[in-house]
């Protein structure tokens, strides 16, 4: 009785060791998004792109020999939460990397819990600069911080012959860094800034900032926000009758589902994006886009949703890729290899940079950035 008692704590330590080989038969990849709340329509099309990468990887055989595991939570829009989500994908799912978390509000509230758990995370759509400016070597962002999407509209100013400008942006990071990262390079090139007006991310009526805006002498005003706001705020500026030129920044704009919800009131708007669907041709790589676009279409999702979902999509090839670089499934390796992958993206090489201060750094890839049009309801690349 006494033998067969002992055989006891054996039998059980091998049922848990067998259990955690078939455990460790996927390769985890934590994914922190907003599938409810006010950028729920957002963090949806990421994460159905992050699945098209993930199926697309494992039909070719996975990495590593084993299938990548998509670990996919809910953060809810609110940063409380999406700092909660981080903590548990790291240590109840023991996910060795994570992607995440669209909103800069959400991507700061989770970095605390990458440098506590020395755990990287492939940032796909946050711009606040502060992400990788702040001293965190645990993220990886390849979506462009304000600062370089004003680097980028700097070249093309002149040619829109700007003068003075408003700005209407959400009251968050994201937000507030457009405002300060825009008036600054635009202050440079001797534009004068006026108005800088903010609302709420769950403001329905804006039209109080639109009415001053409306009686200020610029000429221009810069919109950042979701796309549901976005769509407000175009119909609510044409109800007030303003004339001015609008240009929105973030990347995060969708403009066929802006067509499709302002109707008329978005004729005339242009938009700062980081990828151009619409014109595969004309995206550094064309073969990937058609895939993409395609395996988009073919599981019956809407078309407007490519703006964002290419993000998720890359933002899993990013991750996979050095995970295969890394040889192994774990947090300080995978961290190790980001530094070292370059691979071509939807939207650009992805190759990232060092940022931030000295010892610190955090990795910023540089994707490329156009400016596009509506005009009759259709998407066309803003002719300079």
């Amino acid at each position: 009785m006494t033998r067969a008692l002992g055989l006891v704590p054996a039998i059980a330590l091998a049922t848990a060791l067998l259990g955690g080989a078939a455990g460790a038969q996927t390769i985890k990849i934590g994914v922190n998004e907003p599938l409810t709340g006010a950028f729920a329509a957002s963090g949806t099309y990421v994460v159905n792109g992050a699945k098209i990468a993930a199926d697309e990887i494992n039909a070719k055989g996975g990495i590593l020999g084993k299938k990548i595991e998509l670990v996919i939570e809910d953060n809810k829009s609110n940063p409380t939460e999406a700092a909660a989500v981080a903590e548990k994908l790291i240590t109840s799912d023991k996910v060795p990397v994570l992607m995440g978390a669209w909103g800069s509000s959400l991507t700061l509230a989770v970095m605390p819990k990458l440098m506590e758990y020395e755990t990287p995370m492939v940032v796909e759509t946050s711009s606040s600069g502060k992400i990788t400016t702040t001293g965190n070597p645990f993220i990886f962002r390849i979506s462009p911080p304000s600062a370089v999407e004003a680097a980028a509209f700097k070249g093309i100013v002149d040619k829109l012959a700007l003068k003075k400008v408003d700005f209407l942006v959400i009251n968050n990071d994201w937000g507030r860094g457009t405002a300060e990262d825009f008036s600054k390079m635009m202050k440079d090139k001797g534009i004068s800034i006026g108005l800088v007006e903010t609302m709420d991310q769950g403001a329905q009526d804006m039209s109080a900032q639109l009415s001053k805006i409306k009686s200020s002498d610029s000429e221009t005003v810069i919109v950042t926000t979701a796309v549901d706001q976005l769509t407000l705020i175009f119909k609510q500026a044409a109800a007030l009758g303003l004339k001015k030129r609008i240009i929105t920044t973030g990347g995060s704009q969708n403009p066929d589902q802006i067509i499709a919800q302002a109707g008329a009131a978005a004729n005339g708007t242009m938009h700062l994006t980081t990828f151009l669907p619409w014109f595969p041709d004309k995206t550094p790589n064309p073969e990937a886009t058609n895939y993409f676009i395609t395996e988009w279409k073919k599981r019956g999702f809407d078309f407007a949703g490519c703006t964002e979902s290419f993000r998720g999509y890359d933002g899993i090839r990013t991750a996979a890729a050095a995970i295969e670089k890394a040889g192994k499934a774990e947090p300080a390796a995978i961290k190790a290899a980001l530094w070292e992958i370059n691979i071509k993206g939807l939207n650009g090489d992805i190759v990232f940079r060092k940022s931030g201060p000295e010892g610190k750094e955090s990795g910023q890839s540089q994707p490329n950035v156009y400016l596009i049009e509506i005009n009759d309801g259709k998407v066309g690349m803003k002719t300079l």
